[in-house]
């Protein structure tokens, strides 16, 4: 039996492209209207909501830097206007900016932490009070649903990525205090943890075929994952088939944290 999204309303950031891309395609066609939010290039983001639309969907694309909390206000406004409030949010923008640690530059830093974390941060802080906002509706048995993307990085270390793995061992602690907090008001909070997944932020890990193969060592189940792997995942952290999980990081990874390179060495 399919999942159904039908009735809800999904707001997905950075959603122009890569895993927010596929998340927001996932999200309409399990049924939900969806707001797909992009930083800078409004094109892609614009042809997906045209896409959802002449499928007989509902969806429309603003223009937001989850990092500012007048554009996070101006994103959540949109919805309500457009669609009467929001039962998902993805809280997915996520910037790479990577420097060997001793010449990373501070403007580099906050960067990513601003947008990782803080974005993540300001997008959770507006969805937890339009939930409370707009009270229960018989479409879920939740409040409301939050989901938030994390990285397989949140546990790896990752040397010549301080900054992001940072913000990403950030976005799970402040995952698990925020379920804990608003659990009591029925809305659930997970998050998604993605390994390698064919995007062009990190085409250069898996284009070539030696790059591909360097790779492919890094993951037990012989295969690079695709946007459509964290979009499944998605739709099914947002629907009442995982009404019971809340605090929890689904690691969709191939097996990527099950740290391959010791397993001939136990």
């Amino acid at each position: 039996m399919p999942l159904t999204l039908h009735d809800q309303v999904a707001i997905v950031t950075g959603a122009s492209s890569g895993i927010g891309y596929g998340v927001a395609k996932a999200l309409a066609d399990a049924g939900a209207s969806v707001v797909i939010n992009y930083h800078s290039e409004p094109a892609p983001a614009e042809a997906l909501a045209s896409q959802i639309n002449h499928a007989g969907g509902h969806a429309i694309a603003v223009k937001a830097d989850v990092s500012n909390e007048s554009d996070v206000d101006r994103l959540f406004q949109a919805s309500q206007e457009r669609f009467g409030g929001v039962d998902i949010v993805v809280a997915n923008s996520g910037v790479q900016k990577d420097h060997p640690f001793v010449d990373m530059p501070l403007d580099d830093w906050r960067r990513v932490l601003d947008v990782n974390l803080t974005g993540q941060f300001l997008t959770a802080q507006r969805a937890v009070r339009e939930f409370a906002r707009r009270g229960p509706r018989p479409v879920s048995k939740a409040l409301g649903k939050l989901i938030l993307m994390s990285s397989v990085h949140d546990v790896i270390p990752w040397a010549g990525h301080v900054n992001y793995a940072a913000s990403k061992g950030g976005i799970q602690m402040m995952m698990k205090s925020l379920a804990q907090e608003v659990a009591p008001q029925r809305i659930r909070v997970n998050a998604i943890a993605p390994g390698a997944i064919k995007t062009p932020i990190n085409r250069a890990a898996w284009e070539t075929e030696e790059a591909l193969e360097r790779l492919l060592k890094l993951i037990p189940y012989g295969r690079v994952g695709e946007p459509e792997d964290i979009g499944k995942a998605a739709v099914w952290l947002a629907s009442d088939e995982s009404d019971y999980v809340t605090g929890t990081t689904l690691y969709v990874d191939g097996g990527m944290t099950l740290y391959p390179e010791f397993a001939n060495n136990g």
